[in-house]
């Protein structure tokens, strides 16, 4: 079985490679991919791994996705009438 330490290495990997692909778009495109690809994987890791692997995990993703996860938090906020 394959362990969350390479499943998150391996995701990464594939972050740095799609982010050295040039982009008309900013990538947006790339990082819906890496979304649609790690939320999966964020839950067998959490599942299998326990909790405090999914939540290096999830660390690790909000790091290499720093800009969907910066829109994100300011939707949220305009969401709550914090903006």
């Amino acid at each position: 079985m394959i362990s969350g330490w390479v499943l998150i290495g391996l995701w990464v990997v594939l972050a740095f490679v799609m982010a050295a692909v040039p982009s008309t778009d900013h990538h947006w495109r790339r990082a819906y991919v890496l979304i649609a690809l790690g939320c999966p994987a964020l839950v067998w890791i959490f599942w299998h791994e326990g909790f405090w692997m999914g939540l290096v995990a999830l660390i690790v993703g909000g790091l290499v996705l720093r800009w969907p996860v910066y829109y994100l938090w300011r939707w949220i906020k305009a969401r709550l009438g914090r903006a």
